[in-house]
């Protein structure tokens, strides 16, 4: 059976035209829907606020966490001024140590001692040859004698003209030889004794003494090792026999940020805490500021003395100091720097380039202070302007902060 084309034709679906009133209703709602997303999300965004846990600056005198006065803190070590790694002078086996961790030693105090058995035969040597020089010497003295003796006969022999000139010649010429022979004799004498002042010398270099007093600290050396002045032989040879350190000589060295170097002086108060005694509070005094930085941690050494030392102070020991303020201090002039007014959490105290700030609320947002700080105690940190007691802060500040900020306390 064949179809013709008018029927075929009738079968075909027109596509060239969309569904009859639908396609304008649909791009509206999706329109709708885009808006209403992007409205939603802009209204929560603007609305959300920052969570940021809140504490409250406290007056410094009702805070009780820092030190009346203290206008800094520092921390740093307990060194010794005068301290050394005892060496002998020469190199040479240990044949006796004297000495143990501990002992209080004298200046010149020996040690200890290095083999010798090389040496005293050489110091025997010459001890023999310079006295065989002084006996050597001491017959031409005589002999010496006995030729001016004779000349003198010889002479008087001669006026009388019963001895000849040849003979008055031979006795004037032995007189000059062993004038001669006793000069060569002194200088031989003199070398003689020099050379046994030089095995002496020697023999002492072997033994090794304390360069002054002091306590010992170390003991780097046993018998039967090799210690020489210098390094050499690697391993096997020690460069020191024990560590002596001046206990007189103790101080402390704390190295101070160069942005507070300012606050201070020399001769300034200070109040220093050993870590092994935290309860212990040690007056001490600043000797001076080293006149230089440390580019690399940006600090300032700062060498303080002890009021008084005592047993318990060791040397290396960690110590904490806080400065005081010279205010405190009959006949100081202020040094321009407040007294502390209130104490915030350490944390709350952020460095933000040359500055230090705290995040103040107020009325639910943030805004930036920049603050002068104090002393560091016990997680709370001074401050000496900017922000006054019964202030709101951000103890830690997170990320997304920033002036005009809402938040919301945790």
């Amino acid at each position: 059976m064949s179809l013709d084309e008018k029927s075929l034709d009738s079968l075909k679906i027109d596509r060239s035209a969309g569904p009859a009133g639908g396609g304008g209703a649909f791009k509206w709602v999706a329109l709708v829907c885009i808006i209403a997303g992007a409205a939603a999300a802009f209204w929560l965004q603007r609305e959300r606020p920052i969570e940021v846990e809140i504490a409250t600056a406290v007056a410094a005198a009702s805070g009780g966490d820092a030190r009346a006065g203290a206008i800094l803190d520092a921390s740093g070590y307990v060194v010794a001024r005068r301290a050394a790694t005892v060496s002998s002078k020469v190199t040479g086996k240990i044949a006796d140590v004297l000495i143990e961790e501990g002992m209080d030693v004298d200046e010149g105090q020996v040690l200890a001692r290095l083999d010798s058995e090389s040496l005293r035969p050489l110091l025997t040597l010459a001890e023999r040859q310079l006295d065989a020089r002084r006996r050597e010497l001491e017959e031409t003295r005589v002999r010496q004698a006995e030729a001016v003796r004779t000349l003198r006969r010889i002479e008087e022999l001669r006026r009388d003209e019963l001895a000849s000139e040849a003979e008055l010649d031979r006795a004037q010429s032995e007189v000059n030889a062993l004038n001669a022979r006793l000069d060569a004799l002194e200088s031989q004498v003199e070398v003689a004794e020099a050379t046994v002042r030089v095995r002496m010398q020697e023999l002492e270099d072997l033994l090794v003494r304390a360069p002054f007093t002091g306590v010992i600290v170390s003991k780097d050396a046993q018998p039967g090792e090799m210690v020489s002045p210098v390094s050499a032989g690697g391993g096997f040879t020690r460069t020191g026999i024990a560590t002596l350190v001046d206990m007189d000589s103790r101080e402390i060295e704390v190295d101070v940020n160069e942005a507070y170097i300012n606050r201070v002086s020399a001769g300034q108060r200070t109040e220093a805490t050993l870590d092994a005694y935290p309860g212990w509070h040690i007056p001490s005094h600043v000797i001076n500021i080293v006149p230089t930085a440390d580019r690399q941690k940006a600090t300032v050494k700062v060498r303080i003395a002890f009021d008084e030392l005592d047993a318990r102070i060791l040397p290396n020991m960690g110590i904490k100091v806080s400065f005081l303020d010279t205010a405190d201090e009959p006949g100081k002039p202020e040094q321009g720097s407040a007294r502390p007014a209130v104490t915030v959490p350490a944390a709350a105290v952020r460095r933000d380039g040359a500055a230090d700030i705290v995040w103040r609320v107020r009325n639910g947002t943030v805004e930036r202070v920049a603050v002068l700080t104090g002393a560091e105690r016990n997680g709370r940190i001074e401050i000496l302007s900017g922000i006054n007691a019964g202030d709101a802060i951000v103890a830690r500040p997170v990320a997304g902060l920033a002036p005009g900020a809402a938040i919301r306390a945790e």
